[in-house]
């Protein structure tokens, strides 16, 4: 099971902690905000699935970039209706059937399931 607790920071901010790691969260400026932790979330899980199809292919893939990038609209709901991830392969020699083959195998990562399926969210105050 994964679980991240969040509490009460300084200011404005939470501090969201899983296993021995923790992150600032907050909308002052200077921290990451909740909508980017989401897109961070993706980009890291997709990352995850490049390193791991590149190893699988034994591709001399080294240096990889990924931008997440999404934005609100102005009626509500504030949410992502759209969210596009950009990958930069730094020049890696990869033929089309190569770079298709990666497009699917990154739809595998389970951050992407979770949002195509819109999970339930259960919210319980105690």
């Amino acid at each position: 099971m994964y679980s991240v607790e969040v509490t009460n920071g300084p200011g404005s901010t939470l501090i969201a902690k899983s296993k021995d790691a923790e992150i600032q969260i907050g909308l002052d400026g200077k921290s990451i905000t909740p909508p980017d932790c989401l897109l961070a979330s993706l980009g890291a899980c997709v990352g995850v699935y490049i390193r791991k199809y590149v190893q699988g292919a034994k591709l001399p893939l080294e240096n990889f970039s990924i931008k997440v990038s999404g934005q609100f609209p102005q009626e509500p709901p504030a949410c992502f209706r759209e969210i596009n991830i950009d990958i930069d392969l730094k020049a890696a020699a990869l033929d089309e059937r190569r770079r298709k083959a990666l497009a699917e195998f990154i739809k595998n990562c389970p951050v992407h399931n979770t949002l195509e399926v819109k999970p339930q969210v259960n919210v319980v105050i105690v």
